[in-house]
């Protein structure tokens, strides 16, 4: 085997992409660099959105801080929020999240104030939005209502509706200098992320199933560890397969799914929410599963470094072979 370093893009949002890149950063022979969704309409994000008529920065900058050189202390300044004053539009917000938000103010550019934030928080890989045009999430549910929004498409399906389809409204098209950069990786991961609102919408942007079809390496989904509310009972990292495969247009080709479950009584915990152990179902006969013990605490969370390891132990001997 001849080692190289290895392009590594990793898509997706919320909180299980940053666990996915903090584990990652530590290995010398991957570059990381995170594509992350871009319509998030919830909490700080969404307000910066509307109020200032920036992009949402929330999932962009947490994916930043997992690729920081002094993560925790990072964490520890810019996820802060400041005091909420009498008469202060921005009390509330996190210290990052407003920073970047002047950055691309100032700029112009977002892309121009991520690399800027990069620089400054000295951070191995980059982080690409997957778009710069606004957008939203919009979901049709199977009982054909509808609904717009992050935060609401999320609160339907918990609360036992089954997501028929999801959109972007208006649609929104792939930045060009991120496409490029797509074509380029010698592998792709999905997730760990909510399904509807952090992992498919990227692929609903125009041209990212294209950018895709151009990268020649592998495309291995990082299954979630849990469904997520009564509207995905029995979905499967099946399921989450088909779907990705007609969105993107080419083969998942690995499935890394976890094999061994906390106590009874953590899942009990998850279970009053509507929360269930994701099976990894019947799998296409083209793709591999890779199977672990990923969930090792109490909180439903990947273990960073398991996972890290078992990634490179897929990149590894499909990208490199024997010497």
């Amino acid at each position: 085997m001849r080692l190289r370093v290895l392009k590594v893009g990793c898509f997706g949002g919320g909180t299980g992409l940053p666990s996915l890149l903090g584990g990652l950063k530590n290995n010398p022979w991957v570059d990381p660099h995170a594509v992350v969704t871009m319509f998030d309409s919830g909490g700080s994000s969404g307000v910066l959105r509307d109020e200032l008529g920036v992009l949402p920065p929330g999932d962009v900058l947490k994916c930043a801080l997992a690729l920081s050189r002094n993560a925790r202390e990072a964490r520890r300044v810019l996820l802060a929020r400041l005091p909420t004053l009498e008469h202060a539009r921005l009390g509330g917000h996190t210290g990052g999240n407003l920073l970047l938000s002047m950055m691309e103010q100032y700029s112009g550019d977002f892309i121009d104030a991520i690399d800027g934030l990069r620089a400054l928080l000295g951070c191995r890989g980059r982080v690409w939005p997957v778009s710069v045009q606004q957008a939203s999430v919009c979901a049709e549910y199977g009982d054909g209502s509808v609904t717009r929004g992050e935060v609401e498409v999320d609160a339907g399906q918990s609360s036992g509706r089954f997501v028929r389809r999801i959109w972007l409204e208006p649609s929104a098209e792939i930045h060009p200098a991120v496409a490029a950069a797509i074509a380029e990786f010698d592998a792709i991961t999905v997730g760990p992320g909510s399904f509807h609102t952090s992992l498919m919408p990227i692929f609903l942007v125009r041209g990212v199933a294209e950018a895709l079809q151009r990268m020649k390496g592998p495309v291995i989904l990082v299954a979630n560890l849990l469904t997520e509310g009564r509207g995905m009972s029995g979905f499967t990292a099946a399921d989450a397969i088909a779907r990705i495969e007609e969105a993107i247009q080419r083969p998942v080709d690995v499935v890394i799914t976890n094999m061994k479950w906390p106590s009874t009584k953590v899942l009990s915990r998850y279970a009053l929410e509507h929360k269930e152990p994701l099976a990894p179902g019947d799998l296409p006969d083209h793709c591999e599963m890779v199977g672990g013990e990923f969930w090792t605490s109490e909180i439903a969370r990947h273990d960073r470094l398991r996972l890290a390891y078992a990634l490179w132990s897929v990149l590894s001997r499909r990208l490199l072979g024997e010497a």
